[in-house]
């Protein structure tokens, strides 16, 4: 009986969230709007990653060994 009540709790607690646009505290206001930019960036702006901190992945798969070129740069120590 505990455990079904934990369980509901558990639910009930992961069910509860906030599903209203995020906006800034009271007495605060969002960044000023970058150098250039007509308007300050809103909250849905402010939270996209840029392309440098989430790059895209390569799926390129190597099917099978293969030779590698030569490097000019790959240098013995000194």
């Amino acid at each position: 009986m505990k455990k079904l009540a934990a369980l509901s709790l558990a639910i009930l607690i992961a069910a509860c969230g906030q599903k209203a646009d995020l906006e800034p505290q009271a007495g605060q206001t969002l960044p000023p709007a970058p150098h250039g930019a007509e308007a300050p960036p809103d909250s849905e702006e402010l939270l996209e990653l840029p392309a440098l901190a989430a790059p895209e992945r390569s799926v390129e798969l190597r099917r099978r060994s293969e030779e590698r070129e030569d490097d000019p740069f790959d240098l013995p120590p000194e």
